[in-house]
């Protein structure tokens, strides 16, 4: 049988890996937050690389956004491809989904034990979450300045341009400033608007690539799956013993021989009728009733029982 890692190490670790990354976001915030000449700075650096390569940014507002974001959107998925395995990251959010799943129809089927076991695979693969969200934070560190730097010029860009809305499907005239759930200005919509779907496409490619020639895939072999064991039935080695089951056995009384269809009462009823149509629980008002074996109605979702 194969054991996991105890859990408290494992999200130390993945605690200490998340640490370093927000440290620096939070870090380039309050250098944002608190020294506006930093951001000035930064958007003077990008407009000296990005005028040249873009001469109708002066002109043309939605070609500069979409060349820019797609840019940014390209390089952001390349770098963040080097970071993430497609594998684990596909394993984890399978196995996430098949846990939430087996913990819905446990939780309907008023199955505790079915419950807690799954609670506890929730927990064993928190490091592994914490990790996986480590690893997606790290990119961040390598682009964010990147990004800011180009927010920061098309900020001031907006500011100067020649008109002062951009025209989509929805508006004609969409001024730049207003905003989308009440944060967002509308350049910033366009933006998003432009580079997502490219950046969706270019990561979908990213991953089957990377899916062809992953080594486990080359060689053949499974994916390990170390927490399996918190999913079998736990069998002690007392109730394997032989002697406590010549015990149990003594105490149950002589062993019975003989026909055992004789032991079947000789009267009543095979089979039940089922419940009338429109027949409701009483308790939960809940449709999903039928009737036992000794003719009380008994309710699927409340367990309630009457005649």
């Amino acid at each position: 049988m194969v054991t996991a890692e105890p859990s408290g190490d494992a999200q130390t670790e993945a605690m200490s890996a998340m640490l370093f990354p927000m440290l620096f976001l939070i870090g380039m915030m309050v250098l944002l937050m608190f020294f506006p000449g930093f951001r000035d700075a930064l958007s003077d650096g990008a407009g000296t690389v990005i005028e040249p390569m873009l001469p109708f940014h002066n002109q043309y507002f939605v070609p500069t956004v979409f060349f820019l974001g797609s840019s940014i959107m390209i390089v952001n998925t390349i770098i963040r491809s080097f970071f993430l395995d497609p594998i684990r990251q596909a394993h984890y959010s399978h196995r996430s989904r098949q846990i939430g799943q087996k913990t819905r129809e446990a939780r309907m089927a008023r199955d505790m034990a079915t419950t807690e076991k799954m609670q506890k695979l929730q927990m064993q693969m928190m490091p592994e979450q914490m990790a996986m969200q480590a690893a997606m934070m790290k990119p961040m560190m390598f682009t964010m300045i990147f990004i800011i730097a180009i927010f920061s010029w098309m900020a001031t860009s907006t500011e100067s341009f020649r008109v002062d809305y951009v025209s989509t499907p929805w508006s004609e005239t969409w001024n730049f400033e207003n905003k989308i759930f009440w944060i967002f200005p509308a350049w910033i919509a366009t933006y998003i608007s432009m580079s997502a779907p490219l950046g969706r496409i270019v990561d979908r490619h990213i991953k089957l690539v990377r899916y062809k020639s992953h080594p486990l895939v080359t060689a053949g072999e499974s994916i390990p799956e170390p927490l399996l064991y918190l999913l079998e039935e736990s069998r002690t080695n007392k109730n394997n013993n032989p002697r406590n089951q010549r015990t149990q056995r003594k105490r149950a009384g002589p062993r019975k021989t003989g026909d055992s269809s004789n032991s079947r009462r000789s009267s009543g009823n095979l089979y039940v009728a089922p419940p009338k149509d429109g027949t409701t629980c009483k308790s939960c008002s809940s449709d999903m009733v039928y009737r036992t074996s000794s003719g009380k109605l008994r309710c699927e979702m409340c367990r309630h029982e009457w005649r």
